[in-house]
């Protein structure tokens, strides 16, 4: 299935026959101090910029009604983020992986993102489109 939107993932989340658990990082993006006069060009021009992880959740896709639920509980952190990046972990037809299974997973993938290596994550922007990074 092509996803392209947060609705598709969630759409593809409920049809498998394994019940699904959905994690999400949601990074901001930063210009590091290091930063060379021409990547502070690029970065102001909506280019370029360090992933930073901010904050990481799990949910069942059965918790979010839409994009706007999970934005909705994002906003009660106070962090402004710039795009949130979603996996999925299943079960087995007779278990959903509990959110105590999905800890693991979560820090793994922050510790990915923190080293740039994001491409087992479908990336979402703020309007819950998925985007190409690089």
């Amino acid at each position: 299935m092509d996803i392209s939107s947060f609705d598709d993932l969630l759409k593809a989340a409920r049809s498998q026959a394994e019940p699904q658990r959905l994690l999400f990082v949601f990074a901001g993006v930063e210009l590091p101090e290091d930063a060379t006069p021409a990547q502070r060009e690029r970065f102001e021009a909506g280019q370029g910029g360090a992933l930073v992880p901010l904050m990481c959740v799990d949910k069942r896709p059965d918790e979010l009604a839409s994009f706007d639920t999970l934005i909705g509980e994002s906003s009660q952190f106070g962090h402004d983020w710039g795009i949130v990046f979603a996996a999925a972990m299943s079960g087995t037809l007779d278990r959903m992986p509990s959110s105590e299974d999905a800890e693991e997973p979560l820090q793994r993938m922050v510790e990915a993102i923190k080293r740039g290596e994001i491409g087992a994550y479908i990336p979402f922007d703020p309007r819950g489109q998925a985007v190409q990074i690089g």
